[in-house]
């Protein structure tokens, strides 16, 4: 019989994705990304998927992708499984390195795939920065916004310095910090996909999901 507390968890779970924009192979940014997803699974109840784009490359976006004959086979499917993954997801976390003060190449040629899939969902962010990467989660922000999506309030930015050699995280403020990013996505990640599915079905005039929508036709 489940309990009281797997049952609030039941209700509470959402879909959670994380977005590793990282081509290295110890990737600081998708190590905090795995620490977020398994706390959201493990303590809030979430389901969680990764779709790491130095595993799943996606050719350049064009609009007229889909009849180019040299995208292969390969290149196909992982577009197919973005697409499903990213339709799939409630909120979705974004990590990233920060390449000359701006997101790398692979995670914004991955945005530009999508506007209408990321309408009326929470996006968190991670960056690995000397800088603390806030021109970087700027921008990401920018392009959510753009597309119907909400921002947490804020970001987390991580460093070498917080890892040991092995990978593992040795500064107990980052992972205060992710671990606060965890419970929060998903709890007004809930809220407000709740909301948008309401507005959705209601056809809310006053409501900003009126427009996106119809833009969705």
């Amino acid at each position: 019989m489940d309990t009281l507390q797997s049952i609030l968890l039941k209700i509470m779970a959402i879909k959670l994705l994380g977005i590793s924009g990282s081509m290295t192979t110890s990737s600081y940014s998708l190590k905090a990304l795995e620490y977020v997803l398994n706390n959201a699974k493990n303590i809030h109840g979430s389901e969680i998927k990764v779709f790491d784009l130095k595993k799943n490359k996606l050719p350049f976006y064009d609009p007229k992708l889909d009849g180019d004959p040299l995208v292969t086979s390969s290149d196909k499917e992982n577009i197919k499984k973005a697409k499903f993954m990213v339709q799939w997801a409630d909120a979705i976390i974004l990590a990233t390195p920060d390449y000359h003060g701006s997101m790398s190449g692979v995670l914004k040629n991955f945005l530009d795939y999508f506007w209408k899939e990321f309408t009326g969902k929470t996006f968190g962010y991670i960056c690995t920065s000397h800088e603390k990467g806030l021109t970087v989660m700027e921008q990401m922000r920018t392009v959510v916004r753009q597309c119907y999506g909400w921002s947490m309030p804020y970001g987390i930015s991580t460093s070498s310095h917080d890892f040991d050699k092995e990978g593992n995280i040795t500064n107990p403020k980052l992972i205060t910090r992710l671990e606060m990013l965890s419970r929060d996505i998903t709890h007004y990640g809930k809220i407000i996909r709740d909301q948008f599915i309401l507005d959705v079905s209601n056809r809310i005039k006053e409501s900003y999901s009126y427009i996106a929508w119809d833009d969705k036709k």
